[in-house]
């Protein structure tokens, strides 16, 4: 990848949205530039070590709606990116941090798997019999990478019941949200963080939904007094975000702007997936799946020709 990502015509390959500049954004704006979208005269030392508060409430903002219950700028937390987020997240909760990462610091992993056969859904009732005395947490991803597949807000809500019941945290990584192109409104599932339970965190990032790979933001959406210990963590590891990439955050999450990319966003992964539905119909000989309903990516399996020795 580092030799032929940022030369190849058509990256297949990736998995955020298509990249967005500058300019493009400020036409959303309305052909409008913050004046201090890059303030020269700004003295590059640390930046706010939560994060903005213009940020946290863009962030906050943009969750409204999906659940009974809203964060505010208090309950979010500026990282330098979503895989940041989840370390940190991980480090705090567990002091072992999903999967190679828990592993390689000493934590006990389950895995709760499904299939293809299976439509891609998780079965609550596995997830039950997985749940041992010291599960500490049950980590998730919605909307699902690499399926494209989402996990209704009713199974959320009877994941989050099973937790709750047991003390423990739930963490969904949502970096994918709100890039529902196969959905309609009501058929969208809530943010995990919306189902009123203290233990719930998810994070996310400027990047997959969002299309500004080129700058380092993510965050956290938890309960204060879990935002509180990550900060105390967070001292170990990365102290603030970039300046520039907040204010530039800042803008794009901003309410002149984030409609409009999302827009942009949802009709470009649509198109996309047009064509790759087409090519899964003309070479169904040797590949099928489970058509994506969120996201950028989607999972095909490939298998022998039919009848080849």
């Amino acid at each position: 990848m580092d030799e032929y990502e940022t030369r190849a015509r058509y990256n297949i390959a990736e998995t955020c949205s298509s990249p967005i500049s500058l300019d493009d954004l400020c036409a959303f704006a309305g052909d409008t530039r913050p004046a201090d979208l890059f303030n020269a005269s700004q003295k590059l030392g640390y930046g706010v070590i939560r994060g903005s508060e213009e940020l946290r409430s863009n962030i906050a903002q943009i969750h409204v709606g999906s659940g009974d219950v809203a964060p505010a700028s208090d309950n979010v937390l500026i990282t330098p990116g979503a895989i940041s987020a989840n370390f940190l997240l991980l480090y705090t909760l567990v002091h072992a941090a999903a999967y190679s990462v828990p592993e390689s610091l000493g934590a006990e992993v389950t895995l709760w798997k499904t299939s293809v056969e299976k439509d891609w859904e998780l079965n609550v009732d596995e997830l039950k019999d997985l749940i041992k005395q010291n599960t500490k947490l049950i980590i998730l991803n919605n909307p699902q990478n690499p399926t494209g597949k989402t996990i209704p807000t009713e199974d959320l809500q009877q994941i989050i019941n099973v937790a709750r019941e047991r003390n423990i945290y739930v963490f969904c990584d949502e970096v994918y949200r709100p890039l529902f192109h196969s959905l309609d409104t009501n058929q969208q599932p809530a943010s995990a963080f919306s189902l009123g339970y203290d233990k719930a965190i998810v994070t996310g990032s400027a990047f997959k939904a969002y299309a500004l790979a080129g700058i380092r933001v993510g965050w956290i959406i938890a309960s204060k007094d879990i935002i509180e210990q990550c900060l105390h963590a967070r001292d170990y590891t990365t102290i603030s975000v970039s300046q520039l990439d907040d204010r530039v955050a800042s803008f794009a999450l901003g309410e002149k702007c984030v409609s409009k990319l999302l827009a942009r966003n949802t009709t470009i992964a649509r198109h996309n997936l047009n064509i790759l539905t087409a090519f899964v119909e003309e070479f169904s000989s040797v590949c099928d799946w489970c058509e994506p309903l969120a996201g950028t990516t989607a999972f095909v399996r490939f298998s022998k020709k039919r009848g080849a020795g």
